[in-house]
């Protein structure tokens, strides 16, 4: 079955080739900075989208209500809309002669493996070569939490969390969503995930406005981050010194007590895999967070373990690749292709 809209056009390329290919490209070429300093990136257009929308939308003088409502609009427009766009670029794939070639170059931009790697290995740098000053230099990059407040190990939980926790949203995720929905689903995704980040935050300014878009992307990240954590524990199999054993007990212990519904997932998973304690207290710019420890290993993480968490993250973007492979597989032997 192909992915929801999706036909075999005389132009087309199968919909399953073409995301391995742009996982291939994105593991290789990452965040291609060189063709972003002459091109807008799809995210950053859809952040200027909703900043402008939620601009003029979200006014400090409207009651929670109205804000609440004008939300909800702003939410089912983002979708309706870059749905319908995700799939007027699919039909040009399809019908085009190699306008396929213009969906793979966004596919492979709207996904994230080597750029979240990049970023993960440069607070394990950082932190190598910087001390703690460097390590907080980079995990800011990464994380919301404020680095003034974190000591060296708690740098090297942030850039772990991160890993773990981005290796749902940012690779699963979009995969997954390309999966059943093709790209229509992947910029869908993006388009949820993006108001989430912008727009989801428990304070005066959003509670209202942005609940929808919280609860949206809760509801799209619901399979991927628990696929996520399987994958984690399935990729701990392959790491020396990691247990896969662990990985799967810390999750389905320990996921519930993150404040997220998703991310709890993976990053147990990682806990586990690794041995260590993630999560806990947290200092966010004006707000602390007091939450429950995850895992049962040391607390006091250091630089050799962001190197582990990149090797399961590694290996767990190879399975991911290789999941995809298998329905391919299994798609065209239902199809009596294979």
């Amino acid at each position: 079955m192909l992915p929801l809209g999706y036909t075999n056009g005389p132009a087309s390329l199968d919909p399953l080739i073409l995301l391995l290919l742009a996982l291939a490209i994105d593991a290789v070429a990452g965040e291609m900075p060189l063709v972003f300093r002459v091109l807008p990136h799809p995210v950053k257009l859809i952040g200027w989208v909703i900043r402008e929308a939620e601009q003029r939308m979200n006014r400090s003088w409207r009651s929670e209500r109205d804000r609440a409502w004008r939300g909800l609009l702003l939410a089912s427009m983002m979708i309706s809309g870059f749905f319908l766009l995700g799939k007027g670029i699919a039909l040009v794939g399809q019908a085009v002669p190699r306008g396929w070639l213009l969906e793979l170059a966004l596919t492979a931009v709207l996904l994230a493996q080597r750029s979240l790697y990049d970023h993960v290995r440069a607070v394990q740098i950082g932190l190598t070569r910087g001390g703690l000053e460097g390590g907080r230099q980079a995990v800011a990059m990464i994380v919301g939490r404020d680095p003034n407040s974190l000591d060296e190990y708690g740098v090297a939980r942030a850039a772990i969390e991160s890993c773990a926790e981005n290796f749902s949203d940012a690779v699963v995720a979009p995969v997954f969503w390309y999966v059943v929905a093709g790209f229509p689903g992947l910029l869908v995704y993006k388009a949820v995930n993006t108001l989430d980040s912008m727009i989801g935050h428990r304070n005066d300014r959003y509670r209202a406005f942005g609940m929808v878009s919280a609860r949206c992307d809760d509801l799209l990240n619901l399979i991927p981050a628990r696929l996520s954590g399987l994958i984690i524990a399935l990729a701990a199999l392959f790491v020396p010194r990691a247990s896969p054993g662990q990985a799967l007990t810390i999750m389905l212990r320990d996921a519930r007590h993150h404040r997220s519904p998703n991310s709890g997932w993976p990053e147990a998973a990682m806990a586990g895999a690794l041995d260590l304690a993630l999560v806990g207290p947290r200092q966010y710019p004006g707000l602390i967070v007091n939450d429950r420890w995850i895992g049962d290993g040391r607390a006091r993480a250091e630089a050799t373990d962001i190197g582990r968490a990149l090797t399961v993250f590694a290996v767990a973007c190879l399975i991911n690749a290789g999941l995809v492979a298998l329905v391919f597989v299994g798609q065209r032997w239902l199809r009596g292709g294979l």
